[in-house]
């Protein structure tokens, strides 16, 4: 990267070019994308982690550079693949299946997944197969990687990029650990069991499993954003109602979330009019020490109730007290535009509208003062609570949802009231 940015530096110097960062030339693009390939996995939960905070912070040419990567889903070869199983599930892995093709059916940025036949039941399945070696790479990658960015300056200083790769660094250890994800989709199965009709959730084949091969039930819907469905706009008022309560439930009742905001982990039956919900690598739980004062947050909000707001943003640590006026307006302005559809001042079956949202826009334009100005990074929780909750969002606006936002608030934290015993 730095001999292509001297090389480039002579090259406009010689042309007359002027303007840009040399570190985000074409030619250095080229090497980025070759690069963080290598590191897939470290660079796309980065990407994913500064997205959170607002999807235009970072420049044009790095957002195309993790697109790019995203996309270059390189399966590993059948040799590399039998190996990870055999290592997983004994030499005789086959025999555990009466079918397995050979072709994956999608790849992701640290495993991929195959269609198979359990030999034992018949069941049908999906085997991911984890990448060799992704976990044993994860410090030098992010360790890498920062140097990457440092280096190019392409970031913020606001961006807390030490606390972003620790975070990266937490979360990725717990994606690579199949036996911990195969533990918290057996945990969702039985918090969602009192919600048979509405979602499901695949069971994990043991037989089949290991540290590296996650195997389960096979789901036949299809993701809720695929245009093939041709949802009905009841269909997606349906849809985006049971999404936003889940993210509620998760927060208020459980304290465990799955963090993943990929759209692709929420699949529509439309046989069953179900949800089927999908990788469960990034689920963790929240201590009550923060969802207390968060949720406390939020219900300030709803009563557009800014000096509370502000008190307990101390408390939580996304404010030290400290800060400008102009620092905290910001931040209590982003809470409140956030904080839009379960606004008290609606009647409680009031419909909110994503197709008409302009909240992300609105938080955006408060995202350069906050990083500007605020003098603190922000709780760790933060990074994977905000992007599932900004990731259910976008997608209620992307399938176009009106929903009751207010009713199912009103209910969410009622019921965490009663157990809280919080006025």
């Amino acid at each position: 990267m730095a001999f292509g940015a001297v090389g480039e530096s002579f090259r406009r110097v010689a042309g007359g070019a002027s303007g840009g960062s040399l570190m985000l030339s074409a030619g250095n693009m080229e090497r980025l994308v070759t690069k963080l390939s290598r590191m897939r996995g470290a660079a796309l939960k980065l990407g994913q982690m500064i997205s959170f905070q607002d999807l235009k912070m970072l420049p044009a040419p790095v957002h195309e550079v993790l697109q790019r990567v995203q996309d270059n889903a390189d399966y590993m070869p059948a040799s590399q693949r039998d190996q990870v199983l055999a290592s997983n599930l004994g030499a005789e892995w086959r025999a555990l299946f009466s079918s397995f093709d050979d072709v994956p059916m999608a790849a992701a940025s640290i495993g991929q997944v195959h269609k198979a036949t359990i030999t034992s039941t018949g069941q049908t399945v999906a085997v991911k197969i984890q990448y060799p070696g992704v976990s044993r790479s994860i410090d030098s990658d992010l360790n890498n990687l920062s140097i990457l960015l440092t280096a190019s300056r392409i970031l913020p200083k606001g961006l807390f990029l030490d606390k972003t790769i620790a975070n990266a660094r937490t979360e990725l250890a717990w994606e690579t650990d199949y036996i911990r994800e195969a533990g918290y989709q057996q945990r969702f199965r039985d918090l969602l069991a009192d919600e048979s009709n509405t979602f499901t959730v695949p069971a994990v084949v043991q037989e089949a499993s290991g540290p590296q091969v996650l195997t389960a039930e096979y789901m036949t819907g299809t993701a809720v954003t695929k245009s093939s469905l041709n949802l009905t706009q009841e269909q997606r008022d349906w849809i985006g109602t049971q999404i936003m309560r889940l993210c509620l439930r998760e927060l208020t009742e459980f304290n465990l979330m799955q963090t993943d905001p990929n759209w692709t982990n929420f699949l529509y039956n439309a046989a069953t009019n179900k949800l089927e919900l999908l990788d469960f690598g990034a689920a963790r739980e929240y201590p009550s020490k923060f969802v207390d004062p968060y949720v406390l947050v939020l219900l300030s909000a709803a009563r557009r109730d800014r000096e509370r707001i502000r008190e307990l943003s101390i408390e939580l640590g996304y404010l030290t007290g400290h800060e400008s006026k102009t620092m905290v307006d910001a931040h209590v302005n982003s809470v409140l535009t956030l904080a839009e559809p379960f606004d008290d001042g609606q009647a409680v079956d009031a419909v909110y509208d994503f197709r008409d949202q302009t909240i992300t826009d609105r938080v955006r334009s408060f995202i350069p003062t906050m990083v500007r100005e605020r003098l603190s990074p922000p709780p760790e929780e933060t990074y994977s609570l905000h992007r599932k909750l900004s990731g259910a969002f976008l997608l209620l606006a992307r399938l176009g949802s009106r929903v009751q936002c207010r009713e199912l608030f009103v209910k969410a934290t009622g019921l965490w009231q009663q157990k809280r015993g919080v006025a």
